[in-house]
């Protein structure tokens, strides 16, 4: 570690400047030698680090999700070249060239933070050495080896000597005990900050090899600073602690208002946006126009949480515009299904499916038949109830429309009652003219 420490010896020179700054404040307020004073001016140098590294950290958000869009494009190109090693990582290249993304962007915070850890390490372990550096001098120095962090001296270790740490005026009880305590809060902090991401803003519609070295790297991570942590200075851990807790709170700050398109907090977050817009009657600042003007631009690629979404607004009588805003529509807008198409409420009028020749013969000679016996059988009921009636009467071609013979042609009676019984006549129907055939 001091090895490393000492490649970034450039660096400890402005640290060490930045940290005598912040002390000359906050020691005219708890005084010089506090651990408050020296305490306050590491975790001030970490939030002013943080706030520079704003922008990266934006450029990693965007890296990391189009990391995530890209992965299964990665994945077959992998499963297509998997005999070929040099074409494998040239396509691949291409395919960074073509999006524009770049998997380096989504370490760029940590690399960027790097050179400020490692100098802070070493400007400690020269104040534990007794060892003037950067700007801080003798006076400086012995300030800074009064200084007592909840009993723990600034430059102390978990794994240092009872004498060391006695030589700096604590016990080694007291060391162990609060670097313990910091170690595991450095750790817990560093895991819930990965498993909130991992559980609440990662799309879970696609599955990706991305997502499982994330779910490894949520249980390494935690382990590693455990391990390091316990050859870090108090004041080390004091930094690397904030620093973890600046981060989560900066992750849960983008999953709830900036989440990842097909997460758990997107859904959470069109259900808030859904009842603020329809509360108010319109979307409510840059932030909500843009997340709006986004769905929209989408059109039928959105996922089942952007829908829901459309379809609140549509139900409430609102409708989303391309710019992000929000108005009363004048016009009922359909519903979408699921895969984006529009839904109507009336289910669609099935046309009846068109028969075969054969199926249609079929259906006509078995009509035939049950229409004769219905005609047999209603010319009988009427000829008992009509007895005043001539009972010789014979239709025209002298066959008897009871006789059960079909007429020349193959038309027979009973066509003529089903003829009769669909076209709802009235009366006697003429017969039919027996074929020439």
């Amino acid at each position: 570690m001091d090895t490393i420490a000492s490649i970034f010896s450039f660096i400890t020179t402005p640290v060490s400047w930045v940290i005598v700054q912040f002390h000359s404040v906050y020691g005219a307020l708890f005084g010089p030698d506090t651990g408050w004073a020296w305490g306050l001016s590491i975790v001030s140098l970490v939030i002013l680090i943080r706030i520079c590294l704003i922008p990266l950290f934006v450029k990693q958000i965007k890296a990391t999700r189009a990391m995530q869009t890209l992965q299964p494009e990665m994945k077959k190109i992998q499963e297509r070249y998997k005999n070929d090693k040099q074409r494998q990582s040239e396509e691949m290249m291409k395919l960074y060239k073509e999006t524009g993304t770049n998997p380096l962007s989504s370490c760029l915070p940590i690399l960027a933070q790097s050179p400020f850890f490692f100098a802070l390490y070493h400007v400690l372990n020269s104040i534990a050495s007794n060892d003037t550096i950067g700007v801080i001098n003798e006076r400086l120095l012995e300030s800074a080896q009064k200084a007592h962090i909840v009993g723990a001296p600034l430059a102390a270790k978990f794994t240092d000597s009872s004498s060391k740490v006695e030589a700096l005026g604590a016990s080694l009880t007291d060391v162990r005990v609060v670097t313990a305590v910091m170690i595991v809060l450095m750790s817990a902090s560093q895991f819930y900050t990965q498993r909130q991401l991992m559980t609440k803003n990662v799309d879970t519609t696609v599955k990706t090899p991305f997502m499982q070295q994330q779910k490894m790297l949520m249980y390494v991570f935690p382990i590693m600073f455990a391990v390091f942590g316990i050859n870090f200075p108090v004041g080390v851990l004091v930094y690397w602690l904030t620093t973890n807790v600046w981060t989560m709170g900066q992750q849960m700050y983008v999953i709830h208002n900036n989440p990842t398109p097909g997460s758990k907090a997107q859904s959470a977050y069109l259900d808030r946006l859904d009842k603020r817009v329809t509360h108010h009657g319109g979307t409510r600042g840059r932030g909500e126009r843009a997340i709006v003007k986004a769905i929209v631009a989408k059109g039928r690629d959105r996922n089942e949480y952007e829908r829901k979404f459309i379809n609140g607004l549509t139900k409430a009588g609102l409708a989303a515009q391309a710019d992000g805003t929000v108005v009363k529509s004048e016009v009922t807008t359909v519903a979408e299904t699921e895969d984006g198409a529009p839904a109507t409420s009336t289910p669609k009028r099935q046309q009846p499916k068109r028969q075969s020749k054969s199926r249609r013969q079929s259906g006509g000679t078995q009509g035939g038949a049950s229409g004769a016996k219905t005609t047999g059988d209603s010319e009988e009921k009427t000829s008992l109830s009509k007895s005043d009636g001539p009972q010789d009467a014979k239709p025209a071609g002298g066959k008897s429309a009871s006789g059960g013979k079909a007429a020349s042609g193959g038309k027979s009676a009973s066509g003529g009652a089903r003829s009769k019984a669909q076209s709802g006549r009235k009366g006697p129907q003429r017969p039919k003219s027996p074929s020439k055939k």
